[in-house]
């Protein structure tokens, strides 16, 4: 599979792109700067910039000729609210546009967990907005195959392999960033996960089980 990785320069984003090549399958990682393409090209990656301030039509120039997208960027509510509604919400949308475009059918989505519910919006509600409108319009408003998966709080302990697709309210709210990127693999390589929203967090199913059973 030839797959595109948005938001590689990211943590997530990277932990994807290492954890797809040592699957075995042909990834080129989209970033932000020049500077973070020449790093991982350096690491022995396929990597180019990929503007999300750009129009879809030039975005799908770039997507042509892959079999999946990965959208793995975000401000992550930390760049203020401009800037979450351009890259979280106007560049997931221009992106999902581009695929389209490209003839692309596959698109992973990185959420967050509990985007669909404005009443559990904790903190950095700009962000949350963003990921509701974009999940709404790849959900209502595209013909992408689409998983969309919505971790919690995110950490960098090391990748268990294991999580939960079923949070309760008094467990885990968190996952790593290793396991995130796991289950972003085992998405791509089970189409039972098409049309489906997968919250994510820490537990004890093994990744590809977790995803293969979530419904």
């Amino acid at each position: 599979m030839k797959v595109f990785v948005i938001g590689a320069g990211g943590n997530v984003g990277r932990l994807t792109i290492e954890q797809l090549k040592v699957a075995g399958q042909q990834v080129t990682a989209g970033v932000h700067r020049a500077e973070q393409a020449d790093d991982l090209q350096q690491a022995g990656y396929q990597a180019e910039v990929f503007d999300l301030l750009s129009q879809p039509q030039e975005m799908a120039q770039q997507l042509k000729g892959y079999d999946a997208v990965v959208f793995a960027a975000g401000s992550g509510g930390k760049t203020g609210a401009d800037m979450t509604i351009l890259v979280d919400l106007d560049g997931a949308v221009k992106s999902m546009q581009a695929a389209e475009n490209a003839g692309i059918a596959r698109f992973i989505m990185v959420s967050a967990l509990n985007a669909e519910d404005r009443t559990k919006w904790f903190a950095i509600k700009p962000y949350y907005a963003a990921k509701f409108y974009a999940d709404e319009w790849l959900m209502h408003r595209t013909n992408l195959a689409y998983t969309i998966l919505e971790p919690g709080a995110l950490t960098f302990d090391p990748g268990t392999g294991k999580v939960s697709t079923s949070p309760s309210d008094d467990g885990s709210k968190s996952i790593s960033r290793a396991d995130v990127a796991a289950a972003i693999v085992a998405s791509l390589n089970d189409p039972s996960s098409i049309g489906k929203v997968i919250p994510l967090v820490s537990g004890e199913q093994p990744i590809v089980e977790a995803i293969k059973n979530a419904k």
